[in-house]
């Protein structure tokens, strides 16, 4: 999977949930993911597919919690890249955390 390396990307898991950042590594189902940030809940985008290609239309209605250096998951279900607009969007969004 190659094509994800590097890339700023929306890696949803089988029961780890939702994460985005940079992918470095894939292999099989199992990602290294840099810079990653929890996807808790989020709000003002119908799907994950719409959150990786526009980003969300409500960032103060987003649970996204601060990003972690690096994070291992494990059973990788769907890998989306972002584009430029929801990257900056995603990362603008404020740092949930009590």
């Amino acid at each position: 999977m190659s094509e994800f390396k590097g890339k700023y990307c929306i890696v949803r898991t089988y029961s780890a949930g939702v994460f985005a950042g940079f992918l470095k590594k894939l292999e099989g189902k199992e990602g290294i993911v840099e810079k990653a940030r929890r996807i808790w809940s989020w709000s003002g985008a119908a799907s994950l597919s719409q959150l990786a290609m526009e980003g969300t239309k409500k960032p103060e209605s987003c649970n996204f919690a601060m990003p972690v250096d690096l994070v291992l998951l494990t059973e990788v279900i769907e890998v989306i890249p972002c584009t430029l607009n929801a990257i900056n969007n995603i990362q603008a969004v404020k740092e949930w955390k009590v």
